[in-house]
């Protein structure tokens, strides 16, 4: 602020009035306070909302899902019991791989994004937050990181699909969610960021790397390394085996 306070003195020099800017100043405070007065009166309305949707509050058990990502959530998904099983549901979010396939190979793609764009959206958001609270999917985003070599979206992705599956069973057996360990003990929440912060930390150099390096151009059937390369022959395509889908 101080920095750009300077340049701004720089620019105007002595031409800068004063008051005049204060008057402009005193206008935008105005409007930034009214605005969050909407918004605390629409968050309370969410809230109410949400409390006559889902009054035994299970989805406000889920670690990563406030207020207003619970009511985002419950009111594009509906009721799970709709759907005839927890995969209609992942279906449904548009979270699943695309599948490339032909009569010669089989591909597994990003997500087909062709459900429910603000469902996706909040499951995003939810599982950003809920890594950081759920050992279990905790130790998946680390996984996908550092093993699976996963972009911070893609790994996100994976982690989102597992909530909206846990999210649909809670809704669906009217049970709230436990935190437990990824041997399955229960745990609360102070222990969870415990064994999040000493088993699943990782670190800046990767994250960054993760966040920003894209994966290299494929190359084509004709010539495995390089797609500008010259064809010599005919293609001959492989059958490759289909990689399972961890959706745990």
């Amino acid at each position: 602020m101080i920095t750009a306070a300077r340049e701004t003195l720089r620019l105007w020099s002595e031409e800068l009035d004063y008051p005049e800017l204060a008057d402009d100043i005193a206008i935008e405070a105005r409007l930034a306070l009214r605005l969050t007065e909407e918004i605390k009166e629409l968050e309370d309305r969410i809230a109410a909302l949400l409390t006559k949707a889902d009054p035994d509050g299970i989805l406000r058990s889920v670690p990563g899902v406030g207020p207003v990502l619970a009511a985002q959530i419950l009111g594009r998904l509906g009721d799970p019991h709709r759907f005839t099983s927890l995969a209609a549901i992942r279906s449904f979010s548009g979270l699943v791989p695309k599948l490339d396939s032909s009569g010669q190979s089989a591909r597994h793609g990003g997500p087909t994004k062709s459900g429910d764009a603000c469902l996706r959206e909040a499951l995003f958001m939810a599982a950003d937050q809920a890594r950081r609270s759920d050992p279990s999917l905790a130790a998946k985003y680390h996984r996908l990181m550092t093993e699976a070599g996963k972009h911070h979206n893609s790994a996100l992705c994976h982690v989102a699909t597992t909530l909206l599956t846990r999210i649909a069973a809670c809704l669906r057996r009217g049970k709230h969610y436990h935190l437990t360990d990824t041997d399955g003990t229960p745990v609360t929440p102070q222990q969870a960021r415990h064994i999040i912060a000493q088993r699943y930390t990782i670190s800046a150099e990767l994250r960054t790397a993760r966040r920003t390096t894209h994966p290299a151009p494929g190359t084509g059937r004709r010539n495995k390394e390089s797609q500008r390369a010259p064809s010599t022959g005919p293609s001959t395509p492989t059958l490759r085996a289909r990689q399972p889908l961890d959706i745990r």
